[in-house]
């Protein structure tokens, strides 16, 4: 049996090298396609496109953004350092909003101190193959973590999914049932119509099987239906083969909402438009669901 996942979920992993302790979080939300964001320290940026890759290779669909810290509380022998052309960047910046705006500049050296990477922390005692390692390591054990929550998520998903196709199921089985009645409810009310029109008592029948005919045939709606079952058959197979799913799935809700709409284009009859009013709802529940599915 396939298992279903959802597109949204968080993970996280974390790791000590040389005394400096590294996390990495995935938080991740639905999205067309692959969307892996990362955020790293400066001192990290050359793990990028490995730790993408690492990440890639586990999750198919999804906005991923990714962020990487560290700790550097334990590390032996560090020491600060100041970024002055930065520095000096942000205090030319300053300046010159204070002077358009005719401002105070009201700027501290603790706060440009503040400033992003201004200050930062000599790492020249990592190296950087062993900063890959870990990294590669954490963005695996990460991932992992994220497709567990994700799996999770994704067994609600196609439980609520199964139940909302048998939901479905019963409206089509009213439908199937309701829509013979209105041909044989239009055949009495076309026979009273022309009782009355023709003031006697006999009625024109081949007249009134031609009339009802063509009615039928207007309002038929057994191939709808028809597909509908086959589109439900389908959905149910696309649940047990197991992500990646979601863009089939999402194509597939869209026939779901052309039969439903073909019906109700047909119906002539108000119990049947409440019927497809409903059999619309299930499937527009079903569409935000399949939103979520990888």
């Amino acid at each position: 049996m396939g298992q279903i996942l959802s597109m949204t979920g968080y993970g996280s992993a974390g790791a000590v090298v040389n005394g400096q302790k590294f996390t990495l979080e995935i938080k991740s939300v639905n999205n067309r396609y692959l969307d892996c964001s990362v955020r790293l320290p400066r001192s990290c940026l050359f793990c990028e496109d490995d730790i993408r890759k690492e990440i890639s290779q586990r999750v198919s669909r999804g906005k991923l953004d990714v962020y990487v810290g560290i700790d550097r509380g334990e590390s032996k022998g560090s020491r600060v350092v100041l970024d002055r052309e930065l520095a000096e960047g942000y205090h030319a910046a300053v300046c010159e909003i204070a002077r358009i705006c005719g401002l105070e500049t009201g700027l501290t050296a603790a706060g440009l101190a503040s400033m992003p990477e201004t200050l930062s922390l000599d790492a020249a005692e990592l190296d950087r193959e062993e900063v890959s390692e870990a990294l590669n390591g954490m963005a695996r054990a990460a991932a992992d973590d994220l497709n567990r929550m994700r799996l999770r998520e994704g067994e609600h998903l196609k439980g609520d999914i199964r139940d909302k196709l048998c939901r479905i199921e019963e409206i089509l089985a009213q439908i199937e049932l309701r829509s013979p009645l209105i041909v044989k409810e239009y055949r009495v009310r076309l026979e009273e119509r022309m009782r009355e029109l023709l003031e006697s008592a006999s009625v024109d029948e081949q007249r009134l099987l031609t009339e009802a005919a063509i009615f039928a045939d207007k309002t038929a709606v057994d191939e709808e239906t028809v597909r509908l079952h086959s589109h439900i058959a389908q959905c149910r197979a696309m649940l047990e083969a197991g992500s990646p799913i979601g863009r089939k799935m999402d194509f597939l809700i869209q026939e779901f909402n052309r039969e439903a709409n073909t019906i109700g284009s047909k119906c002539n009859d108000a119990a049947l438009a409440s019927l497809v009013v409903d059999l619309k709802s299930e499937i527009e529940k079903i569409r935000e669901q399949v939103q979520n599915i990888e």
